[in-house]
């Protein structure tokens, strides 16, 4: 079995999705409140808590709503004018789970592909193909409506990959999986990007889901993007040490002094420190001045590790 379609060239931008100033209202309520956003090729975690604006700002992002105010562009597009061709780019996996009853898994995901100007006969092939990609190649004749929900999940990301796009939007989708399945899917979307090409921007409420699906990420709070980036950036990872240091007070606290004036960032808990330097300094050089200060004040060292901040401790953060 090959994959749904041969891997595309990749897109010339790094860019795949920006937004300006977004907003969207309903009757009284914001939204997203001047949302600014990036999306970049690769596998992006949009992450925020259930009715963050997830939903709303992809429907923008695909053309389906329009904004109230402010700028997208998709693919080099825009939806308010191009909405019909950003669509043809792009794969779509929506959180509900309603699908024709009647319909095959294979009739259901030829059509969609057909839908997106395949031929009918690269539409029947790489229908197929997409339904064994996501484990359901012996259940593709299976009408929908006698499918679990964690079937049908299978089948919507077989609908939104079988056309070869260039953005992928997957909204929910381990949504009723069991945790086999759940394992499997988080599995096969971390791989879509460099078996398709396509760039995959992964809906989720769930951290864990992003830190084990995705290499960046975008939290939305409160109606708007408060982090972004790579996951090692947001989590600051390998920028700093913990150490538990032994010895008096004023001790301790001539070496939290001594270390501020290097020039280094220091969170004092007690006898605890959590030291880090500038972005793009050198670990190895923190630890040998961390080394020399404590040993010039003669304080034992109870324990030393590196420093990483969680996605969680991210969120968290974004949110206050």
């Amino acid at each position: 079995m090959t994959d749904p379609a041969p891997r595309p060239q990749p897109l010339p931008a790094e860019l795949v999705a920006t937004t300006r100033g977004l907003v969207k209202r309903y009757g009284d309520t914001i939204v997203l409140d001047q949302a600014d956003l990036e999306l970049h090729t690769g596998t992006t975690g949009l992450l925020g808590a259930n009715g963050a604006g997830k939903t709303t700002l992809i429907g923008l992002l695909l053309g389906l709503h329009q904004p109230d105010a402010g700028t997208i562009e998709v693919l080099g597009m825009s939806p308010r004018t191009s909405g019909p061709d950003i669509r043809m780019r792009i794969g779509y996996s929506p959180e509900h789970h309603l699908l024709p009853p009647e319909q095959t898994a294979n009739d259901f995901v030829r059509h969609m592909a057909k839908m997106h100007g395949l031929p009918s006969d690269q539409a029947t092939e790489r229908a197929s193909d997409a339904l064994f990609l996501v484990g359901l190649g012996e259940e593709r004749f299976r009408p929908l409506g006698t499918m679990s929900t964690g079937q049908r999940q299978r089948v919507k990301l077989a609908q939104a990959i079988a056309h070869a796009p260039d953005l992928i939007f997957l909204d929910e989708p381990t949504d009723g999986l069991d945790p086999v399945q759940r394992d499997a899917m988080l599995e096969l979307i971390a791989s879509l990007y460099d078996r398709t090409g396509a760039s995959i921007v992964l809906s989720s409420h769930l951290l864990d889901e992003v830190e084990r699906a995705c290499d960046q990420a975008v939290i939305l709070t409160g109606g708007r993007v408060a982090r972004s980036g790579t996951l090692d950036e947001l989590r600051g990872q390998g920028r700093g040490v913990v150490v538990d240091v032994d010895g008096s007070e004023q001790r301790v606290t001539e070496l939290t002094a001594h270390l501020q004036t290097a020039g280094l960032v220091v969170d004092r808990r007690g006898h605890q420190l959590t030291v880090s330097a500038p972005e793009g300094n050198d670990t190895a050089v923190l630890l040998d001045l961390l080394r020399d200060a404590i040993a010039d004040r003669e304080l034992g060292i109870r324990r030393l590790a590196g420093h990483t901040v969680s996605l969680r401790d991210v969120f968290i953060g974004a949110g206050q």
